[in-house]
């Protein structure tokens, strides 16, 4: 069942729900506002949906038009140089620059019974990126599924990335106690400014070894160099380098309350950010948003991308479409 409501005369909000699983998300930003599971929200965010305007962390936001870090600003296709939004570390352009999709109205349209598709149109040079772009993204909740399927096409040769930035608490008030697994044997180690380096860093023996399941407290205070540079992980893992899909990539348990979240996706790699530098004071039910409150996992090409000719290319071509899925199965 999706249901649908005006937002102050600004927005819509939809409620898709099925089963245990209830889902509310904005046009704004086709930001996910709640996640309820068995009447547990399992997302942070704020309570009021008009902060997420002014909000600083993406919280629950749909990225793009390059989810991510593309280092120095810029990337080239052929003898183009194409010159981004810095707005990370003085260095990076993150998250798809100043008209990332997270900070646009993206309209909502109800399709089925379980699904509503939003759709946006990025001009020709926002943020600096080329091609006019028409994006999609639909979500559907059906057994206990989040789905989310993208789709985006380009009248000029541009990169397209993009995920959804939702803040995953499974309904704990730390993230530090939740068990977390990746089905990742190496990462992408970043230099200073979070960019990769290009090399392979082998997570056997280290903080990054999630293989195993283990709460993501474990080792967040390592003093592994990467892990004290970013003050927690904020790293991309590496599933493979290819564009197939996967079950069961991540899986994560609050063992409070024994909630489940099982990550399926098509993408080669994943982020795992735990909010290392959350600091807002309109969280949700009067608590504020404080670092390691929750973790994020973000499926996506590799950060730089653009600039790694050595990673799964992000290029897409004139007039063709960039499609990718990814899924948040709840359980107990």
């Amino acid at each position: 069942m999706v249901t649908e409501k005006m937002i102050e005369g600004k927005f819509k909000e939809f409620t898709l729900t099925d089963g245990d699983l209830s889902v509310n998300v904005l046009e704004y930003g086709a930001t996910i506002h709640n996640i309820f599971f068995m009447g547990i929200d399992c997302v942070a965010g704020y309570d009021n949906p008009m902060d997420f305007l002014t909000g600083g962390s993406f919280q629950g936001a749909t990225v793009g038009r390059y989810a991510n870090r593309i280092g120095g600003g810029k990337f080239s296709i052929g003898n183009d140089t194409y010159t981004l939004d810095i707005n990370d570390h003085d260095f990076n352009c993150l998250h798809g620059g100043k008209t990332s999709f997270a900070n646009q109205i993206l309209k909502g349209e109800i399709i089925s019974e379980n699904s509503v598709k939003f759709t946006h149109f990025s001009k020709d040079g926002e943020s600096g990126f080329p091609g006019n772009m028409e994006f999609s993204v639909i979500f559907t909740v059906k057994d206990n599924t989040l789905s989310l399927e993208y789709d985006g096409v380009a009248d000029k040769d541009t990169v397209m990335n993009f995920t959804n930035h939702s803040y995953f608490t499974l309904g704990a008030d730390t993230n530090k106690e939740i068990l977390l697994s990746i089905k990742a044997d190496k990462i992408l180690p970043v230099d200073e400014n979070l960019v990769p380096t290009g090399d392979l860093f082998d997570v056997s023996g280290t903080a990054f070894d999630f293989r195993e399941a283990k709460k993501i407290g474990k080792d967040l205070f390592d003093n592994n160099e990467l892990i004290v540079a970013a003050k927690g992980y904020d790293h991309c893992f590496v599933l493979d380098d290819k564009m197939e899909y996967k079950e069961n990539v991540a899986i994560a348990k609050n063992l409070e309350n024994g909630i489940i979240m099982k990550c399926h996706t098509d993408m080669p790699g994943v982020q795992l950010y735990t909010g290392n530098y959350l600091d807002e004071q309109n969280g949700k039910n009067g608590k504020g948003l404080y670092p390691y409150l929750a973790f994020c996992l973000e499926t996506q090409l590799f950060p730089d991308t653009p600039n790694r000719p050595e990673f799964p290319s992000a290029l897409v071509k004139k007039g063709e479409h960039f499609k990718t899925v990814t899924k948040y199965e709840f359980t107990l």
